[in-house]
This record gives C-alpha cells, sequence and structure tokens, in this order.
C-alpha cells in the first residue's frame, strides 16, 4: 500500500512539474519562431519614408512610371530632381552628400566613377549574378571599378556611321568603299565622308582597331602604367587618319570650330556621310535630313573600329542613411520593364541584352546601330588617369592631320607627356 501511494506521489508531481515546464517550452517556441519571423523580414531594414533620386536634365519623364510602380509596390515615396549631369551634379553631390541634404541615388557617366569613389561620394552595389547578367559585358564592365560594381547600366551611346540617303543609298560596309566613294564624291564644299579624328573621343576607334589602346589591364582593371598610345598599332592607325586628311577631310574640321564646321555642312545636304553620336540625331531631325544610320564600316586591315562607348547608370551615394532601400531601388529602376519605357520616352539606348534582340530597338534602325556599335565598343576608362590622356593626343592628332608631323613622333611625344603627368598627378592612387 505504502509502495502505491509513493508511485501515485511521484506521478502527481511528475506531471505537476511537465505542467509547470509548458509555459516556459512554449514560451521559448514562440520565442524561436519570432525570431525566425524576424530574421526572414530583417533581410531588409525598416522602410524610409522617403528616397531621393538626382536625375539628368530633361530626363524625368522617363523616370516617373518607374517611381510610381516602385512606391505602389514598396509603400516608399520617391522623390527625384533634375541636374545637368555633366557638369553641375557631381560638383554638388561634394557638397550636399557630406551634409545630408544629397541624393540616396544619382545618375552618372562612368568615366566619372573612378575619381567619385576615391573621393568617397559613392558606395559599391552587390547584386545576385542573375541581376548583372541582364546587362551587356561592356556596360558593366563600365559600371566597374577597382573591380567592384557601383552602378547598374541606364543607358549607353557611342558613335556610329550616318549617311545622307540623297547622296548614298546605304551604308557601305568597309572603309575603303568609303574612301574609293569619297575620292568622287569630294569636290568644292561636298564631301562624300567627315570626322573628327582629330578628337581622340572619336580617332581612338582607328587606332585601336588597329592594336593600340589607351591602358592596359591588369586583373580586369586599367593599367595606368601601361601605355598603348604610341604602340605599333596605334601608329598605323594614325598613319591611316593622316592619309584622309591629306586626301579627302577640309582643313576647317580641324580644331574647336571642327564639330560645328562639320555639323553645318551636313545639316547644309552637302556632306554625303559622318561619323557622328546618337546626339546628332535630334538636329539632323529638325534640319529635315532624311538619314540612315548603321555600325561603323570594317577598317582596311579588316577589323572594325572600336569606338568608345559611355555608360550611363545609376549610383548609390554614400551618404544615403538607407543604402539597403536605396540599392533596392536602382535595381528597380533600372530593371528591363522600365528601361524599356525609357527608351519610349527619351530614345537613350538601354544595354540590356534582351532589348537589343527587342523589336522596338532591333527593328529601329538608328537604336540598333548604336546597339550593334556599343557591343564592338570599349568603355571608356574610368580611373582618374584618363584626365591626363585628353589634351596630348589632341594636339599630337592636331599635328597629325595638318601634316606638320609624322603619327609616329607626335604619338611618341604625346605618350611621354601623359605618362610624366599620371605619375606626377596620379602616383598616391596606385
Amino acid at each position: 500500500m505504502k509502495k502505491w501511494l509513493s508511485a501515485l506521489l511521484i506521478a502527481f508531481l511528475t506531471v505537476g512539474i511537465l505542467a509547470a515546464c509548458a509555459p516556459e517550452r512554449e514560451q521559448e517556441a514562440n520565442s524561436d519562431s519570432e525570431e525566425n519571423n524576424s530574421s526572414a523580414e530583417g533581410e531588409m531594414p525598416e522602410k524610409p519614408e522617403k528616397l531621393v533620386i538626382w536625375e539628368d536634365k530633361d530626363k524625368g519623364v522617363a523616370l516617373e512610371p518607374a517611381i510610381k510602380s516602385f512606391e505602389e509596390e514598396h509603400g516608399i515615396k520617391v522623390e527625384f530632381k533634375e541636374l545637368d549631369m555633366s557638369s553641375k551634379m557631381r560638383e554638388q553631390l561634394r557638397l550636399d552628400g557630406p551634409a545630408g541634404t544629397g541624393p540616396d541615388v544619382l545618375t552618372l557617366p562612368h568615366d566619372q566613377i573612378g575619381q567619385l569613389v576615391i573621393e568617397g561620394l559613392i558606395s559599391p552595389l552587390e547584386y545576385e549574378q542573375s541581376v548583372t547578367d541582364k546587362y551587356t559585358e561592356a556596360s558593366v564592365k563600365a559600371e566597374t571599378y577597382d573591380g567592384k560594381l557601383y552602378g547598374l547600366p541606364k543607358a549607353t551611346e557611342t558613335p556610329v556611321f550616318i549617311y545622307n540617303k540623297e547622296h548614298m543609298d546605304q551604308a557601305p560596309e568597309t572603309f575603303e568603299e568609303v574612301f574609293e566613294f569619297s575620292k568622287d564624291f569630294t569636290q568644292g564644299e561636298q564631301y562624300g565622308f567627315l570626322a573628327l579624328w582629330d578628337n581622340f573621343y572619336f580617332a581612338n576607334s582607328v587606332m585601336s582597331g588597329y592594336g593600340g589602346y589607351v591602358f592596359g589591364e591588369e586583373n580586369g582593371s586599367p593599367n595606368p602604367q601601361d601605355l598603348g598610345l604610341s604602340n605599333e598599332g596605334a601608329i598605323e592607325g594614325a598613319d591611316y587618319i593622316q592619309k584622309w586628311y591629306e586626301e579627302i577631310f577640309p582643313a576647317g574640321i580641324v580644331g574647336e570650330s571642327g564639330g560645328s564646321a562639320k555639323d553645318g555642312l551636313f545639316q547644309d545636304g552637302k556632306v554625303a556621310s559622318m561619323m557622328d553620336g546618337p546626339w546628332a540625331f535630334q538636329a539632323l531631325n529638325e534640319a529635315g535630313i532624311d538619314y540612315g544610320v548603321a555600325p561603323l564600316p570594317k577598317l582596311p586591315n579588316g577589323e572594325y573600329p572600336q569606338t568608345f562607348v559611355g555608360v550611363k547608370g545609376w549610383h548609390l551615394s554614400s551618404a544615403s542613411e538607407n543604402k539597403e532601400w536605396a540599392s533596392e531601388l536602382i535595381k528597380w529602376i533600372a530593371n528591363e520593364e522600365n528601361a524599356k519605357i525609357r527608351f519610349e520616352e527619351t530614345n537613350e539606348i538601354p544595354p540590356i541584352q534582351s532589348l537589343i534582340e527587342d523589336p522596338i530597338i532591333a527593328d529601329d534602325e538608328r537604336a540598333n546601330a548604336v546597339a550593334v556599335q556599343s557591343e564592338r565598343a570599349i568603355p571608356m576608362p574610368n580611373i582618374p588617369e584618363m584626365s591626363e590622356v585628353w589634351e596630348p593626343m589632341a594636339q599630337a592628332l592636331q599635328l597629325i592631320a595638318t601634316g606638320k608631323s609624322s603619327p609616329e613622333d607626335a604619338l611618341n611625344e604625346a605618350t611621354e607627356t601623359i605618362s610624366k603627368q599620371i605619375e606626377l598627378n596620379h602616383s598616391g592612387n596606385e
């Protein structure tokens, strides 16, 4: 009997202990569940009330639909301000960013990235491979500095072959054909082909097509200690440029006024073809010129000219207090759907693989020409040392264009000057 009572007592005590522990276990389980839910929801921080974008001047019309859909999806208000991207935006960021009155997201030409990274004004972006794979390889490379991604591509532009259909039925396949046509067509103020090849931005396409280069690469990044501006290929390309100035081009398109002289002649219907970029289309439309656009023809060596491709991108301000949500905004406004809207509103060519094959671009002669040439192009170097290249190369090319120097002598002198300037002004960047 005592044994039975003892067993019963132990049973009651055990049940009591288990009952007492149950709430504690339930609390622990609830705590674990809350922690897991918190972890799942905590992939993104608390939503800010507002994000701010700095957009290029007169381009806000293309941004508004993307903002509206982002606000509807995430419940975050987005404001934008238009600034002149080529000059005012970078200077304004230097003032407003540190002061806390700047943007979360801003658009920039990719060749400004290096300097802004060094100044600590923009931050790297981290996305899954599936995000960056949407864009062309050249555009992603343009948005990369020192091995890190600093922007998602927004639009791309590069010089193309533009021809007046009154004088030329279709774009020739080779520059040899263009040269022969120009010899027959050029007389008085009438010219078969014009290009600003005393300007390194345009001339580099020919020199690179022959094997020249600005900077070599080291671990996927431009190496400013390796200059290819006076190598054998660069000299051969400059020889070809000099031939055009000696036999075809007028003296009036050399120097600072060359661009306006070229544009005036073409808009007056006196030029059969020229090398220029998509920025020229609007003026030609207004002038009523019936023109065609194509990728640049092949050079005499059988290679295509390697133009500089310029990429405008969306970037993250290092002063943003909402970097995770700002990064999400960048991904949103740069996606395929919003890039397509941007093209429809502004005619800016999006470097997105699927859109290049989309009829909206593939069936648009002008857009397709820019897209194809962009794939053959090379990103303009985005390191600060590039600033030392322009002036010496302009001087060298003008000497070549006017016949005052041989290509080899002019390029050797320019390379020596550039090398010294890089060492003097950028040794701290290494």
